[in-house]
């Protein structure tokens, strides 16, 4: 018979993953996550495998909590622009103590030597850039957009700019290139609004 964990495998997938999230993977060595997780090496190794498979469970773990979430603030009712341009104003406030986006730290530090993280990395973004299509194509549809806006191109701009505003996000605070950024990136779309 099986022995019972001595732990709760959420929370240390959790704590774990804010490690890698904060430090990056090269600079997260098991001693860090053995102290961060509370949880021993051996049964680090156990439930999770090693190193690199424990950074993939929490790189998935990330996604599939935060994809989701967007996906449906995007479709929610009403307008659609509104709801695009509170997505790009608030990727632009960096709430989030200059770590960045998981995501986005993961793409710059892994890819593309690391296949698997790639795999979780292209997944976020495209569940994204269809939730931004779909949000596009529905305020051409009600006429928020010009008949000629093509949904597809304005979410791939959208996204390539929410992701560099996580980059730009880790550098110097109060810069205001993601806010200047955000507003001009929001200015252009609106150019393309129905009069």
């Amino acid at each position: 018979m099986g022995r019972n964990k001595e732990f709760d495998v959420a929370e240390a997938l959790d704590r774990a993953m804010r490690v890698f999230w904060q430090q990056g993977y090269a600079a997260t060595s098991m001693s860090d996550l053995v102290a961060a997780t509370g949880v021993a090496r051996a049964g680090l190794y156990a439930t999770f495998g090693g190193k690199h498979e424990l950074y993939l469970k929490a790189l998935d773990a990330y996604a599939t909590a935060r994809d989701p979430g967007i996906v449906a603030r995007l479709a929610g009712p009403g307008a659609a622009l509104p709801a695009v341009f509170a997505l790009i104003r608030d990727y632009a406030a960096v709430d989030e103590a200059r770590a960045g986006c998981f995501v986005v730290n993961s793409a710059i530090e892994r890819l593309p030597a690391d296949t698997e993280a790639a795999l979780t990395v292209e997944a976020s973004w495209s569940a994204l850039e269809a939730a931004l299509t779909s949000a596009f194509s529905r305020a051409r549809a009600g006429g928020e957009l010009t008949g000629e806006a093509d949904p597809a191109a304005l979410a791939r701009l959208v996204l390539v700019l929410l992701q560099g505003l996580r980059v730009v996000g880790k550098g110097r605070p109060g810069s205001g290139r993601a806010p200047d950024a955000a507003a001009q990136a929001i200015a252009l779309i609106s150019a393309l609004a129905q009069p």
